[in-house]
């Protein structure tokens, strides 16, 4: 285990993300949101969030939604679903959580984030409300609730046609359930967060199918068996009808593409949609588009009594233009520098695999910076065998694993020799950059920067991406 030194003439930009400028405005709002209760710290109830809604005039209520939950591909799946109604010419409003580099891309109008403007307005607007609710109740409403009424009041305000909603964390608590979608998703469950959802596949999708609501469509991913179950017992009990990956659809092709792949997806009806180009990589994003495409066919009442299908020239052009920030992003080249979000074990084992199969890296640097309270020693274990050598750094949120307990953990992973330490992310690019140059082909030199999404975040601004 070792430090780097030395110069390296790789351009990257000042550390901190605070370096990007903002409105004063914008700042000022972010530092009051974060006195409240962080978005990983949840209590079981739904009075506050409904307090909000009550004050406000209940505009959750006053448009149609795809509501999404799951443990890895919700934001993903959601930017597909928006991409899809945007491109049959209907208004959306997205929610997806947590953000990539600015808070006003939580909150997106017909595939665009917020303005900082609009944020600021926004939040301006229902501040006295949230007020009221913050003296009323036993304890103030969380950042997420915040946001969460923010979003549905702006969706509102636009007004959209469709809301695509994206679960904070898990279903029936969550703050977004407070709306009453006709079409609920649930991606593919996995152990995340489970000192909160439950210590099982089985208890975690129990509590994410608290999304499905009475006489819904259910579009569900495979599933673990015992996730399965639990996701089939609530939609009995709620007559909602259940569309699962497999069976009532499904991904019949896929091969490689430039920049991406080429799909061939099986609709609710029965429907072929062929030669669907995804500019993603990954094996899970032709099943996450299978789900979207799914989504969007029920949303619209397609595929009753197995017939009908969507205009396929709409499909491909809507998938065509679908893209996911910080998901096997690839942000530089000269060395390959690939950001991607995973942080949980069954995330990176997806990525481990979409890596193998998307890329010909001969040389391939990890940099990690994980969140405290993540199985990390899981994640790292699933990165291994695809990472030569692991530079371990720490992002800049109060949830970041402390550097030199992360190094332990990689040490016992990785061995002492394949793991450098770098203490400032910035630092830890540059160190991972030189590594990776070491190869001398650049061509199949990489290095892949993850563990978190504030980690990808804050790297994409190092680097200048927009």
């Amino acid at each position: 285990m070792s430090s780097s030194a030395g110069p390296n003439p790789y351009t990257i930009r000042p550390s901190s993300a605070d370096a990007v400028e903002q409105p004063d405005a914008l700042r000022e709002i972010e530092a009051e949101l974060a006195k409240r209760w962080p978005e990983n710290k949840i209590e079981p109830t739904l009075d506050r969030i409904n307090a909000l809604m009550d004050i406000l005039g209940q505009p959750q209520h006053s448009y149609p939604a795809i509501h999404i939950t799951g443990t890895n591909g919700k934001t993903s799946t959601a930017r597909m679903v928006e991409q899809l109604l945007s491109a049959f010419e209907l208004r959306t409003g997205r929610y997806t959580s947590p953000h990539v580099e600015s808070v006003t891309e939580r909150i997106s109008l017909d595939g665009q984030p917020i303005s900082a403007e609009k944020f600021v307005s926004t939040y301006q607007d229902i501040e006295p409300y949230i007020r009221m609710v913050d003296e009323q109740q036993p304890i103030a409403l969380s950042f997420f609730e915040v946001l969460t009424g923010m979003a549905y009041a702006a969706f509102a305000d636009a007004p959209i046609d469709v809301a695509v909603v994206e679960v904070g964390m898990g279903g029936s608590w969550d703050a977004t359930n407070v709306i009453d979608a006709a079409v609920a998703v649930i991606t593919p469950v996995s152990l995340d967060h489970t000192d909160r959802l439950g210590n099982t596949t089985g208890e975690i999708a129990t509590e994410k199918s608290g999304i499905i609501k009475q006489g819904a469509v259910a579009v569900v991913s495979q599933q673990p068996l015992d996730a399965a179950q639990a996701i089939l017992k609530r939609a009995v009990e709620v007559d909602a009808t259940v569309a699962r990956e497999g069976m009532e659809f499904g991904v019949l092709h896929r091969e490689i593409a430039v920049g991406g792949q080429v799909v061939t997806l099986r609709g609710l009806g029965g429907a072929e949609y062929s030669e669907i180009f995804i500019p993603l990589h990954g094996e899970h994003q032709a099943h996450n588009a299978a789900v979207a495409l799914c989504a969007v066919e029920a949303f619209f009442g397609v595929g009753a009594a197995r017939e009908g299908s969507l205009d396929i020239d709409k499909v491909r052009q809507a998938f065509s233009g679908v893209s996911s920030p910080g998901r096997l992003e690839v942000v530089r080249r000269s060395p390959t520098i690939v950001l991607d979000a995973a942080h949980n074990p069954a995330g990176a084992e997806i990525t481990a695999a979409a890596l193998a199969e998307s890329f010909s890296f001969t040389r391939l640097i990890g940099v990690i910076a994980a969140s405290g309270d993540k199985d990390v020693t899981g994640l790292l274990e699933a990165f291994e065998p695809v990472l030569a050598e692991i530079v371990v750094t720490e992002n800049s949120t109060h949830r970041a694993m402390p550097v030199d307990r992360l190094a332990a953990q990689a040490v016992e992973v990785f061995g002492e020799d394949r793991v450098v330490v770098e203490p400032r992310l910035d630092d830890a690019i540059e160190a991972a950059v030189t590594l990776a140059e070491e190869e001398g082909d650049l061509a199949g030199a990489g290095v892949l920067i993850t563990g978190s999404v504030i980690t990808v975040g804050e790297a994409r601004l190092l680097l200048g991406r927009k």
